[in-house]
């Protein structure tokens, strides 16, 4: 034993600075690790009696978010594309949860008569509604379009949630007090509604796409809140994080090689950024802290108010996006 402890002692004086670069560098990685996990939500509230649907719950944080719904005893409709997915996922959050409520409707946001069809079915079927959580997304894919002829990522991240969410207020005011979460996220900070072009049909690119879509969702969010304040009904959005998903499986569909060689040396933050468990945090944070009951309209990252970027806050372009977005699904 005293060998071992003297060998120990010669390999460390003879390794000192060797180990204390291991050392510092280990003590980094954890401090970035837990820097990039962010907040946490810590409301012990309970959702028994409560009914919370959301959008895009067969994977990811979306799943995640109905985990957390579930375990809180609340009703949890996943509206779903897949339905196959969405079944194995809602087994899943049952077992996870201890939960047996959870249920699946058919939702494809690129299709407005599917919309339609799920919203007249909640309305039909459940007796409230106190949770909206628009979580789903496609994001950089290529210039594809929706069942209706919009450009794919603006009809699917914001026009198929804007006519949802349209179509279920009543619903929501019935079920009051009862809040609305858009899924957004921070690259609205280099986005532009180009009203002139909003289906960008002149000079497509699906980063710029994309970022007019999350722009759009924190507007939305802005000029809905406008619309209900003394309902009962509070809407948030907010900033999820850099989260290990599925969100950027189109990436290399729609991104030329050169800019995927670009971004290639990011996947070595990969093993650093969000699980999907942490992922879902904030959206859980806003849609059950009692701290938020009476605030409306603001924007969230990790658990926490963040200012939204000038253009986020123009409230004159979250109204003219109101209108041309009710134009197109039919509700103007």
């Amino acid at each position: 034993m005293d060998d071992c402890i003297s060998q120990i002692k010669q390999f460390v004086t003879e390794h000192t600075t060797g180990l204390t670069v291991v050392f510092i560098a280990g003590a980094g990685l954890f401090a970035l690790r837990r820097h990039m996990a962010g907040g946490w939500c810590h409301s012990k509230a309970r959702l028994d009696g409560k009914t919370v649907l959301i959008t895009g719950a067969n994977t990811g944080i979306g799943k995640e978010t109905a985990v957390d719904m579930a375990r809180r005893g609340a009703r949890v409709i996943l509206a779903c594309r897949d339905m196959g997915r969405a079944n194995r996922a809602a087994d899943e959050i049952r077992k996870r949860s201890g939960n047996g409520n959870v249920v699946v409707k058919q939702l494809n946001l690129a299709s407005l008569q599917s919309v339609r069809a799920l919203a007249a079915d909640v309305k039909a079927n459940e007796g409230r509604l106190d949770i909206l959580i628009n979580n789903a997304g496609i994001m950089m894919c290529p210039k594809w379009k929706t069942e209706d002829g919009f450009e794919m990522q603006f009809g699917v991240n914001h026009l198929g949630h804007f006519l949802l969410t349209n179509s279920l207020l009543d619903l929501l005011k019935k079920s009051a007090p009862s809040r609305v979460v858009n899924v957004s996220s921070l690259v609205h900070e280099s986005g532009k509604i180009h009203f002139d072009d909003i289906h960008l049909d002149k000079d497509y690119d699906p980063i710029i796409s994309y970022s007019q879509s999350k722009l759009a969702n924190i507007l939305f969010t802005r000029e809905l809140a406008r619309r209900l304040s003394g309902t009962g009904v509070t809407a948030y959005s907010l900033h999820p994080g850099a989260i290990r998903t599925e969100l950027t499986r189109n990436m290399t569909q729609s991104l030329p090689l050169w800019k995927l060689i670009m971004y290639s040396p990011l996947m070595l933050l990969w093993p650093f950024i969000k699980s999907c468990e942490e992922g879902a945090q904030t959206t859980i944070y806003c849609a059950v802290d009692e701290s938020l009951q009476n605030i409306n309209g603001l924007y969230y990252s990790d658990c926490a108010p963040k200012q939204a970027k000038l253009q986020a806050c123009d409230d004159a372009a979250a109204m003219k996006l109101w209108d041309i977005s009710a134009s197109m699904v039919g509700l103007a």
